[in-house]
């Protein structure tokens, strides 16, 4: 969405894609994303809060509150920021925590927007805490004040902004500081999706994709998606080029199988990596406790990679448990890497 740093401008109520170095990419990628909440599936509770929200600011003519959306990625914080610029008839402004460095680059956005545009910050968590101070007063106030020079020249100006929407999208809320927090109206949170979920927005996506596929096939992709509709458009992509390389005139569950065992992707939807990290918690640490950053270093992994990408799908889907010394195998952990469990941690339920 962003390229080298630049935020974009997007006319939410157009059908134009953003230009980018990838700009063949975006444009299949927008193509599966859903456009207004009737074709957004699943997620329920953020939705009905999301359509109260933007039904009531229509009503009072008003910007619309700010808004955080938090959960692992991939699971539509992005798409819905989309939407509530399309619901509202709004442009909205896409940056990321990253991009914004200092002061000056936080200024130049918000004075650029317009009367009740949306400014969409992905990984906002990533803001610099010296920025994110000004975004204190933009946000309750609408004004920010800068810094001009330096030394004994160095002056304050207060520059006024129109009202505005700020929405964030964070994976990590606990990094966000408490007075950013409670500046926002809404804060809501993505969950993984059940499979039956996932199976329609396969089926969906597949239909935008041209591909023909059974409800079998769908479900077999939704099972080793865990719970991440873009995992599940990845997976279904490969799918597709699978088919195609190998000149298979029908995809049938079979076929979706070898794909995806080609992918190193099992039954639960858990990868190579995912086994490695349970194989080693199991054959060098007795199961454990044992911290991962520990197992980081084992398996040669990052440490921010697993905690972000591994281990919140092995908590929820109960092959690891978190404690206070460390992590745990469970029985269904060292039932998947086919080993008996061979200590018995006394202090703990496994």
């Amino acid at each position: 969405m962003v390229v080298k740093g630049m935020p974009q401008v997007m006319k939410s109520n157009t059908n134009t894609t953003p230009q980018s170095l990838n700009a063949k990419n975006d444009t299949v990628e927008s193509s599966l994303r859903p456009s207004d909440f009737i074709d957004f599936v699943g997620q329920e509770k953020t939705v009905e809060r999301l359509k109260i929200m933007t039904g009531a600011a229509k009503k009072r003519g008003e910007a619309l509150s700010h808004i955080l959306l938090s959960g692992p990625p991939g699971l539509g914080k992005t798409t819905l920021a989309m939407i509530l610029g399309q619901e509202m008839g709004s442009n909205i402004r896409v940056t990321s925590g990253p991009v914004i460095e200092k002061a000056g680059d936080l200024a130049g956005l918000l004075t650029s927007l317009e009367a009740c545009d949306i400014l969409f910050i992905d990984e906002i968590h990533r803001v610099p805490k010296t920025v994110e101070e000004y975004l204190y007063s933009a946000m309750e106030d609408f004004r920010i004040d800068i810094m001009i020079d330096q030394g004994p020249n160095a002056r304050s100006v207060s520059l006024n902004l129109p009202p505005f929407t700020l929405v964030g999208a964070t994976t990590r809320t606990g990094l966000l500081s408490a007075p950013l927090r409670s500046r926002f109206t809404l804060q809501t949170r993505l969950d993984y999706y059940p499979r039956e979920i996932l199976a329609k927005i396969v089926t969906r996506s597949a239909k935008l994709l041209s591909v023909e596929i059974d409800p079998n096939c769908a479900n077999e992709i939704a099972s080793r998606s865990r719970g991440t509709p873009r995992i599940a458009n990845n997976l279904l992509r490969f799918v597709r080029d699978f088919v195609q390389q190998k000149v298979i005139p029908n995809i049938s569950k079979d076929v979706v199988k070898a794909a995806l065992e080609m992918l190193e992707i099992d039954v639960d939807g858990l990868d190579e990596m995912d086994k490695k990290i349970l194989s080693c918690m199991a054959q060098n640490y007795s199961g454990g406790p044992v911290g991962f950053g520990t197992v980081a270093v084992a398996v040669g992994e990052d440490l921010q990679t697993i905690e972000e990408v591994h281990e919140p799908y092995l908590i929820t889907e109960g092959y690891v448990q978190r404690t206070a010394q460390g992590r745990v195998l469970t029985n269904k952990g060292w039932k998947k890497v086919g080993l008996e469990q061979t200590v018995i941690q006394e202090h703990f339920q496994i």
